[in-house]
């Protein structure tokens, strides 16, 4: 996990946590459409993940991803419903990056290990 401020798009935030990515043939990494670039894609490549992510819009030449492998995305999206339910966390409550981080990090494993 990697936390970064509001405003730092998707993508900046992607390059941050490449280098952490492991080197495994056939992984699949799913990601909505702010982590869509050329570069991107290129170096998940380069470790071997292949990445399911749809184009943009107005992108020039689409890049294919598959759309029965993208609709598993929902599943990040439920994790972050189920950590909202924190007061804590929705609100923004701890000041400090690394409480906040602390108390992500609680939340996850909590929820993880009721399901």
């Amino acid at each position: 996990m990697c936390l970064t401020a509001g405003q730092v798009s998707d993508h900046i935030g992607a390059k941050i946590l490449y280098p952490t990515l492991p080197d495994r043939e056939g992984a699949i990494l799913i990601a909505n459409k702010g982590y869509n670039s050329d570069e991107y894609r290129a170096a998940l490549q380069a470790k071997g993940i292949i990445p399911c992510i749809p184009p943009r819009k107005g992108r020039n030449a689409p890049a294919s991803f598959c759309k029965v492998t993208y609709k598993q995305r929902h599943k990040v999206g439920n994790m972050f419903g189920k950590m909202k339910d924190w007061r804590r966390i929705a609100t923004r409550y701890d000041r400090r990056a690394d409480i906040f981080m602390v108390a992500i990090t609680i939340a996850v494993i909590v929820i993880w290990w009721i399901q």
